[in-house]
Order: C-alpha cells, then sequence, then structure tokens
C-alpha cells in the first residue's frame, strides 16, 4: 500500500488540472524496480500492474497534469504542462524524505498540444536504463519504479507499436518552468508561495528567495559538472527540463558520448548544437538566468536593486561550475590535492583525447600505461602530457566508470524487450547498476560500438 500525501496539491492551488489517467484495457507489468521499491519502503504492491499503469487509481492518490511553463530551444511558451503524464501524489519513505509519484504516458491531458498522450515500450524501458545508470554513477535523478505495457497499439511514424506507462520517482517535479509559470501571469502571491514550499520541501535552510537562487545555483552548477564528468549530453535543457530538486529529469534525446567532441549532439531537431556537450554549462547559465528573472518581483520589492541583486548572483555561476568540475576531474585524473595548474591540465588532457573514447579514456588512465596509450594512434600530444602529469604527482585513479548505456547496447536490448526477449535488457541493467571496477570479463558492455554503428 501506499500512503499519499499530496501536498502540493493542498498547498499549491493554480498550477495543475485535476484528472484521472487514461484506464489501460489490459496492463501487464514489464519491469518492477525491486531494489527502488525496497529502499522507498514500497515492497511489493498488491496491484502493481494496475496502480502503475492507470488502469486503477490506488487509493489515496490525487492525479493531476502539471502546468508550467518554459523556454524551449531559447524560446519562450507561456504555458506547457504535463500532455501525457499525470502526478498520482505523493508519499513518505522511510527516512522521511518526501517523493513525487507520476505516471508518464498515461494518457492525453489539455496540455498535449496535439499529441495523444501515449507512450511506446522502448523509450519507457530506455529511461528506466538511462536512470538506473545515473542512480548507480552516483548522479542526482528521478527514478524508474515500473514499466507496464498497457495493451494497446500505439500509432507512429514507424507503425503500430506497444503502448506502456513509466512510473516515475521524483523528490519534486517543480521546475524552472513552474516559477516562471507563475512569473508570466504576474501572480506575485502564487508565485510567493511556491517559493515558500519549495525552500520548505528541498532547501529548509535558505531565507527568502536569493537563498532559493543560492541553493538551487549551487546543485545545479554541482550537477551539470557531473554529467560532464561522465560524458552524459542531456539534449534538451530547456526551462520546463530543469528541476529545482537537483536532479536529472526528462530523459529524452539524451546519451553518453562515445569518441570525445565537444560538438556532440543526440538530438536530430538541434541543429544549431545548443545543447551539445560543451555547451551545457553555458546552458546551465542561461536556465539559471531565467530562473532569476522569474523571482526577481520576491527578490526586492525595488526592481533595479532586484536586478543588482540577481546579476551578482548569476556572475558566480561559471565560478561555481569551473569548480566543481574541477573537483571531478581532479578525481577521475587522479590529482591528489590541488595545484594552481591543474585546470589547464585538465583541459590538456581533453585536448589530447579528442576523437578518443571518453569512458575508456579515463578508465584506461587507472591501468598500464600501454594499455592506455594504446588508445591513441597519435601518441605524442599525450606523451607529452603524461609527463606533466607525472611532475604533478598524478596516480592512476580507480573511480572511474567502465561501463555506460553506449547506444548501440541500448537499442539491442529495446529491440529484443519490443519482441518479447526481455533477457537482454536484464543484462544491461544488472551491468548498468555496478559501473565501476575491473572490465575482465564485462567487455562486451565496456567496449565501444563496433565500426558502422549509427
Amino acid at each position: 500500500m501506499i500512503e499519499f500525501d499530496n501536498s502540493f496539491v493542498r498547498e499549491l492551488p493554480g498550477c495543475f488540472l485535476r484528472m484521472p489517467p487514461d484506464r489501460a484495457p489490459a496492463p501487464q507489468m514489464v519491469v518492477y524496480n525491486q531494489y527502488l521499491a525496497k529502499e522507498l519502503g514500497l515492497g511489493d504492491l498488491p496491484k502493481a500492474a494496475e496502480w502503475l499503469s492507470g488502469a486503477e487509481v490506488p487509493p489515496g492518490a490525487d492525479p493531476v497534469a502539471l502546468a508550467y511553463a518554459g523556454h524551449q530551444f531559447g524560446g519562450f511558451s507561456g504555458q506547457l504542462g504535463d500532455g501525457r503524464a499525470h502526478l498520482l501524489g505523493e508519499f513518505l519513505g522511510p527516512d522521511g524524505r518526501r517523493w513525487d509519484l507520476q505516471l508518464k504516458g498515461s494518457g492525453r491531458t489539455p496540455f498535449a498540444r496535439g499529441g495523444d498522450g501515449k507512450a511506446t515500450l522502448g523509450p519507457m524501458l530506455r529511461e528506466y536504463l538511462i536512470s538506473e545508470s545515473m542512480a548507480a554513477l552516483g548522479i542526482p535523478t528521478t527514478r524508474s519504479l515500473a514499466v507496464v505495457a498497457t495493451g494497446e497499439q500505439v500509432v507512429r511514424d514507424q507503425g503500430r507499436l506497444p503502448g506502456a506507462v513509466l512510473a516515475r520517482v521524483a523528490a519534486s517535479h517543480i521546475r524552472v518552468g513552474t516559477f516562471q509559470f507563475y512569473a508570466a501571469r504576474g501572480e506575485t502571491d502564487k508565485l510567493a508561495a511556491l517559493t515558500r514550499y519549495t525552500i520548505a520541501r528541498h532547501f529548509p535552510q535558505a531565507e527568502g528567495a536569493l537563498g532559493l537562487f543560492d541553493a538551487v545555483m549551487a546543485r545545479q552548477a554541482r550537477l551539470i559538472a557531473q554529467w560532464m564528468g561522465v560524458g552524459f549530453v542531456h539534449g534538451v535543457m530547456n526551462t520546463d527540463n530543469m528541476a529545482l530538486s537537483g536532479e536529472t529529469i526528462d530523459y529524452g534525446p539524451c546519451a553518453f558520448m562515445e569518441s570525445y567532441a565537444p560538438g556532440t549532439v543526440f538530438s536530430s531537431i538541434d541543429r544549431q548544437g545548443r545543447y551539445a556537450y560543451g555547451n551545457q554549462p553555458v546552458i546551465l547559465g542561461w536556465n539559471l538566468a531565467r530562473l532569476a528573472e522569474a523571482l526577481l518581483p520576491l527578490i526586492d520589492p525595488d526592481q533595479d536593486r532586484a536586478v543588482d541583486l540577481a546579476n551578482d548572483r548569476l556572475e558566480q555561476v561559471e565560478g561555481l561550475y569551473r569548480q566543481e568540475w574541477l573537483a571531478i576531474m581532479r578525481q577521475k585524473l587522479g590529482l591528489v590535492g590541488e595545484d594552481p595548474g591543474d585546470e589547464g591540465l585538465a583541459n590538456d588532457f581533453l585536448g589530447a583525447i579528442e576523437g578518443v573514447d571518453w569512458t575508456q579514456a579515463f578508465y584506461r588512465l587507472g591501468g598500464p600505461e600501454a594499455t592506455f596509450l594504446a588508445l591513441f594512434a597519435d601518441k605524442s600530444a599525450i606523451r607529452q602530457w603524461m609527463l606533466r602529469w607525472d611532475a604533478r604527482g598524478g596516480v592512476r585513479p580507480k573511480a572511474n566508470p567502465i561501463v555506460i548505456p553506449r547506444n548501440h547496447l541500448v537499442e539491442a536490448a529495446l529491440r529484443a524487450a519490443e519482441t518479447g526477449d526481455l533477457g537482454p535488457f536484464h543484462a544491461l541493467v544488472a551491468e548498468l547498476r555496478r559501473p565501476f571496477g575491473n572490465a575482465s570479463g564485462r567487455e562486451a558492455f565496456a567496449l565501444p560500438a563496433p565500426a558502422g554503428f549509427g
């Protein structure tokens, strides 16, 4: 049983619509995250397939579709919202932490903007894989509790595909776009209520709007630095996809970079590279500026002073991010302590490995020198770098992952799952849950995609 306690809908009327999810005609559990369920104190739910697909609304749930605004690829939309998702409610874990339980692909809402409100099995299993990998890597993320087949066939460009619902758990679904929703309407009282609620739920030590901004800035700087450390490309860093909790949210055209190239993108519509791997720190600052704009009426009643205070904070974003990134790079490169030349050493390493597999380069740096050097066709630049690394006192790092959700493995697992064979999916999940350690015996999960893939 889930003991719901739905504080968001109780305390913040006006940015959601109450509506039940669509009734899945023939729900069937595809995968249930026993590890997460145990961690959250949920255990084996008596009607898991029905409750986590929309076929039945569990007792105590109060399903809503959340409204929010947002900048999408730089353009502002005053009303977006959950077009195919329903927040069932909130519950408390064994440690007293509050969690959202949301269904994705659970039916069309008034925010759907022409979509059918449905999801297909492949993308929902993909989010399960990627979010489990992120959690195992120690990166804050929403989690996948279950994927349930609905028994429907969903029409897509590829034809008719099996329908599915993802049950997602998150610290909350409060986004930068949630604040923009109220700010765009000039509803300062509701904006203030949202600010108080967010502080109480996520940042109880913060004081006022500036305190909230400082806390969000710190968490987001750390999060994006963590993404950069593992070569993760989110793909759609719109403001409605930035959660104030500091979790990675909304896994769309995301992927882990293989060959290092700062311009790497995985979204077919991101033709300008706005959300490319190397531009993610820039977008961090841009999105935080949009949050600061939304908070201006609460920062100070004098608009000029509010702008000055916000700009003072925004000028700190780049330095805070670089500090977080450098701490991660020191760990990845085996640099003990701090040295003024560390940032240059880290950047020069990145220059030397351009075109080389990101994950393999950092992992092999922790092993025999010959194995590491074998990655490079031209070894002159990396040999010069290693001389400087040795002089700095670099030690073989042991904290770099060897297993990430490589695109060819993910696609193979999803293709098999869509034909009813979940074996490759479960095998990949098991490996992703232990990303660190020895690569011996795990080569099939550790090596880059074969030539010609993609």
